[in-house]
């Protein structure tokens, strides 16, 4: 047997055997089940003024870009789109992506050179811990929201004309639905002379008064913002928001921005559309702060569930086959839940994640309830 089939066949046994294979579903969009699954907080992903924005864009700009940003890729919808998100986010600049995983790979295999610290919160996301790995910087992780460990960490830095530093965080933690203390982390990092970045893909358009996220929720600016499209904007993609030097030294330099073919220009119509509405329609932030507050209420509080600001509802099970059979009752109930195992989340900690949208209904989350209280109770 060839050497890799041996490989590939030996892993994908130690992965059943651990409780944690995964396969891929195809979920069907007008099915009857509900889902507690999808990032689309705020209900976006099926509006119909986004729908008709994206096909009057196919009709003027056709399907694609056709090029990368630098060549022929670069057209007016992805200008508008970068202006729009300035300056509703603050920035000077705004550079698009095709996903946050290349958006944030790009920044920091860019922007860090080998004489370089990087610190990482423990439980970021792993484009970013990756990145931090591959890149050519000595990266360090500090524990999670941990500010003492960080300044201890930045305390012991080598400062001098050649090193920099750079603190990277989520806003909002994909997996446990917790916020990054931001307001200490800018001080701190203010303190040392440390930029900071973060991560806002789970909270831009759910937080602030405007949907500005969670940089703004704590009336602090970062150096580096990071946003994406895929999740409360219902669609894909994703910005650097920077400024103007920040963004020519990306475009200079960023391999991922300047080999990559630009988004299709409809898209960025689409998104525009989105930003709009997420501005204005702050009644899909005021429904998800509602459902939560409805969740909690009627969850038993001893399941293992840790209540949240965000839509991102985590509940604890520990052991992963455990955390399987349950998603699994509760698919035959007509209710689809992510179930998270190891190596995404730490060992001992496989979980329920839970994610609610502006399309949920008061008596969806009584029906989720109801039958978590119940499957649950009975494991």
């Amino acid at each position: 047997m060839p050497l890799f089939n041996q490989r590939h066949q030996q892993a994908l046994i130690a992965r059943q055997q651990q409780g944690l294979y995964r396969q891929l579903q195809c979920h069907k969009i007008n099915s009857s089940e509900l889902n507690f699954a999808s990032n689309d907080y705020l209900g976006l992903a099926q509006e119909p003024k986004i729908i008709t924005a994206w096909q009057q864009g196919l009709t003027i700009y056709g399907a694609g870009s056709t090029a990368s940003p630098l060549v022929a890729g670069f057209q007016m919808p992805h200008a508008d789109l970068e202006q729009q998100l300035t300056e509703w986010l603050g920035y000077q600049r705004a550079l698009l992506f095709s996903s946050g995983f290349s958006a944030n790979q790009a920044v920091l295999f860019t922007l860090l050179q080998a004489q370089d610290q990087l610190f990482q919160d423990r439980l970021n996301h792993a484009s970013l811990i990756e990145a931090g790995m591959l890149s050519p910087a000595k990266m360090k992780r500090f524990a999670h929201n941990d500010m003492a460990a960080l300044q201890q960490q930045l305390s012991k830095t080598k400062v001098g004309v050649d090193i920099a530093s750079l603190v990277v965080t989520e806003g909002v933690f994909s997996m446990d639905g917790d916020c990054a203390p931001l307001t200490s982390l800018r001080e701190i990092t203010t303190q040392h002379q440390t930029w900071l970045m973060v991560d806002d893909a789970h909270g831009c358009g759910v937080l602030g008064d405007e949907g500005q996220g969670s940089c703004h929720q704590a009336g602090i600016k970062a150096d580096i913002l990071i946003i994406t499209f895929g999740k409360a904007f219902g669609i894909q993609g994703a910005a650097v928001l920077c400024s103007q030097d920040t963004a020519e030294y990306l475009v200079q330099f960023a391999r991922h921005y300047i080999y990559s073919t630009a988004m299709p220009p409809a898209q960025a119509v689409a998104l525009s559309e989105a930003c709009t509405l997420i501005q204005t329609q702050s009644w899909r932030r005021e429904k998800l702060q509602a459902l939560s507050e409805s969740l909690t209420h009627h969850l038993d509080t001893n399941l293992g569930f840790i209540p949240t600001i965000t839509p991102i509802k985590p509940m604890i099970i520990g052991d992963s086959c455990q955390t399987m059979a349950i998603a699994a009752q509760l698919q035959q109930r007509g209710i689809k839940v992510g179930a998270i195992r190891p190596p995404t989340v730490a060992p001992h900690s496989a979980r329920l994640r839970i994610t609610l949208t502006a399309n949920h209904s008061e008596n969806d989350i009584r029906q989720l309830a109801k039958a978590m209280n119940e499957v649950i109770d009975v494991e």
